[in-house]
């Protein structure tokens, strides 16, 4: 049962600031479970905020409020990061990572975030190479928080340290990686970012295992994310094609080539045009 995408389309059309993350998560997680209440999962959010509110008297600082977020969502409410089973698509979903208590780290991240923002606290995303994280400015610099290790801080080397295992050695023209200024790594990202990257972990995920009708669940909702990205279309085109939707495959694979002449796949793409046009011919 194909789920309308009016409501994805409404919540993204909001000023980023305004989009609320937790909604966003339980709207992609409604393609595989079309029947999903999101508003109940919501209201079991607001609850555990409203919990945690309780234990965060208003003279509690700073470090003092994560450590009591920490408290309640990993150790009293049992949240964990699913090494075991990473790959499982249900550890991208919101409402599966609510129901089993474990995901991977940007969906414990959102989740994180969401509990922490409406208990007060300004909680940022942040899209670190191989791993997403989460922040909190303070006074006095930047607490760079892993919610897949139940929020544990990271300091200065722990993340130079991360930053060497994910860049390749020679990528980052002639300057070690453990000079990098790490700034450019811990930049805020956006709520169409997170909702994007949630996105592409399930994308890789049904492309490994060949599921391409979640495929395309899940590139409608990127190409409404991110409309510019011409990749995400051309490999829309290429799986409606596999589903033998070969009008819709035209259309997209069309727009790829004319958005981009020079992409180093022009000619594999065109040829695949070629073959999706005459096999549209033969519908008329």
């Amino acid at each position: 049962m194909a789920v309308p995408l009016e409501a994805f389309a409404q919540l993204l059309a909001r000023d980023d600031a305004k989009i609320d993350l937790a909604h966003g998560c339980l709207m992609i997680a409604q393609d595989a479970y079309p029947r999903l209440d999101v508003e109940r999962y919501l209201g079991d959010i607001e609850r555990m905020a409203m919990r945690l509110r309780g234990r965060m008297p208003q003279t509690l600082g700073a470090e003092e409020r994560v450590a009591a977020l920490n408290e309640f969502l990993f150790e009293d409410l049992g949240y964990h990061g699913n090494i075991d089973e990473y790959y499982d698509p249900r550890n991208s979903y919101l409402n599966d990572v609510m129901d089993r208590k474990a995901g991977i780290p940007i969906s414990l991240s959102v989740l994180y975030m969401a509990v922490g923002r409406r208990a007060g606290l300004p909680l940022e995303g942040v899209s670190f190479p191989g791993h997403f994280l989460v922040r909190l400015r303070m006074r006095a610099g930047v607490l760079v928080l892993d919610p897949f290790a139940a929020g544990a801080p990271l300091s200065e080397a722990e993340l130079r340290e991360r930053l060497q295992r994910v860049i390749p050695a020679g990528i980052t023209e002639n300057v070690p990686v453990s000079e990098l200024p790490l700034d450019q790594f811990l930049e805020a990202a956006t709520n169409r970012q997170i909702l994007a990257r949630v996105l592409r972990n399930l994308k890789g995920i049904y492309r490994e295992t060949d599921k391409p009708e979640r495929m395309l669940e899940v590139l409608n909702r990127m190409l409404m994310v991110a409309p510019d990205s011409s990749a995400e279309l051309r490999d829309r085109g290429i799986v409606y094609q596999r589903l033998e939707c070969y009008r819709a495959a035209l259309k997209d694979l069309s727009d790829y080539v004319e958005r981009e002449p020079d992409a180093p796949d022009f000619d594999d793409v065109r040829a695949r045009l070629v073959e999706v046009s005459a096999l549209c011919a033969r519908l008329n």
